[in-house]
């Protein structure tokens, strides 16, 4: 790459909240803002960023990308050779309807490609030949009034296309638009905590809680397999993971305290953090996407650690951006999960108050989720030997490692 680029992916969900899909959005320039001169240009340098540089499977894993798509870029031959099946055209709501593009369209449908129609937010009959051609209507919620919301989703029904819900930033705008009938969500909704008060961990959780203090105040091998032993289950998956990692052992280990010692405690920790994230399939609607970005954000954490302090610091950060999620998938405070859990007083402040350099890290990948210029910057600015470049190969190695855990658990 001449210059550092950042692929901002933004998750869409279905209405189990099971994660489907992203939208790629470009990010370049010293503060990881939008600088685009043009549609074309942009478009054109994600399609690069993502297929030639990241690689295809890095940006998007197993799921679909939606790509923003001009007027010039929808004429322009350079789109046929995209992947049909793995990106959905995403026309913007700048395009003007003749009679050309919607031939246009035509033809990228006999393809084989998916198209959705952008920022939908009222219906004039001159968008009828759109709405015959495309797969997927996206509605901003917050520029259509919520009275009116309703009326328009009703009439666009008329036609055999999947409605999405832009800019869904709460369980509750979720709730209400899944009862009017969208399909597919586009938000960080699902990464904001829902503390229930009273609510009790299911039997799989509180023995990885369990296991995860064990493990990170140093416990007895022993202890940590009579534990592990309180679930079959948990036992069976370890000795299965063990015996992977394992295969190159002539005496592949049988019992639980052999599969402790062959894996380590420091990738016994990972496996219980990650578990966390999975464990609730039966339980919690949505372990995918939040496994994925908290995932992303551990990995990135401790891929640019090195940069600010010690292999103990690595550590850290990675068990910060692991467990900055786990509010939202327990329902319970951070500071609650936290006391039960022996962890240095750096990872609580980064967790709890988003202070200290691992809380700046911290910030720093929440800040590239959501494309939040400012923070971004500042960040950056408090963390001086942290180059965009940095960042740059940083976050494309953590995308790829969190589409491979999610794949794994799924």
């Amino acid at each position: 790459m001449s210059e550092p680029l950042f692929l901002g992916r933004q998750p869409i969900l279905d209405r189990n909240q099971s994660l489907v899909a992203f939208e790629l959005l470009f990010r370049s320039g010293e503060a990881n803002a939008a600088q685009i001169s043009d549609d074309f240009t942009a478009t054109t340098t994600v399609i690069n960023h993502a297929f030639n540089e990241l690689g295809i499977e890095t940006a998007l894993g197993p799921y679909q990308g939606f790509l923003n798509m001009s007027e010039a870029l929808l004429m322009s031959d350079v789109i046929e050779i995209l992947p049909k099946g793995k990106i959905i055209m995403e026309i913007l709501e700048t395009v003007k309807i003749n009679r050309a593009l919607v031939e246009r369209c035509k033809f990228l449908k006999n393809m084989g490609f998916e198209l959705a129609l952008d920022d939908f937010t009222d219906y004039e009959p001159e968008m009828d030949p759109f709405l015959e051609l495309v797969d997927i209507v996206k509605i901003d919620i917050l520029l259509v009034e919520p009275e009116k919301l309703g009326v328009l989703v009703d009439k666009i029904k008329k036609w055999p296309v999947r409605l999405l819900a832009e800019k869904v930033d709460s369980v509750e705008q979720f709730e209400h638009c899944k009862a009017l009938g969208f399909d597919l969500f586009q938000g960080y909704y699902f990464a904001r905590p829902q503390i229930i008060s009273g609510k009790r961990l299911s039997h799989s959780e509180l023995t990885l809680m369990k296991l995860l203090g064990q493990v990170t105040s140093d416990a007895d091998e022993q202890e940590i397999a009579d534990t592990l032993k309180e679930n079959p289950h948990l036992s069976l998956n370890l000795l299965r993971l063990t015996n992977s990692v394992a295969c190159g052992v002539k005496q592949k280990p049988t019992s639980i305290r052999a599969a402790i010692t062959v894996l380590g405690r420091r990738q016994l920790q990972r496996w219980v953090q990650i578990l966390l994230y999975s464990s609730g399939s039966n339980e919690h609607a949505f372990p995918n996407p939040i496994l994925q970005l908290a995932a992303t954000r551990g990995k990135l954490m401790e891929l640019l650690s090195p940069k600010i302090g010690n292999r103990e610091f690595e550590e850290s950060a990675f068990m910060a951006g692991i467990m900055s999620l786990m509010d939202t998938l327990l329902g319970t405070p951070i500071g609650e999960i936290l006391s039960s859990i022996p962890v240095s007083q750096e990872v609580k402040d980064a967790l709890t108050e988003r202070s200290g350099k691992l809380g700046k890290l911290l910030a720093l990948a929440e800040d590239l989720e959501k494309g939040n210029v400012a923070g971004i910057e500042a960040c950056l600015a408090e963390c001086p030997k942290v180059s965009l470049r940095d960042v740059s190969v940083a976050q494309a190695e953590a995308l790829k490692w969190s589409n491979s855990i999610a794949q794994t658990n799924e």
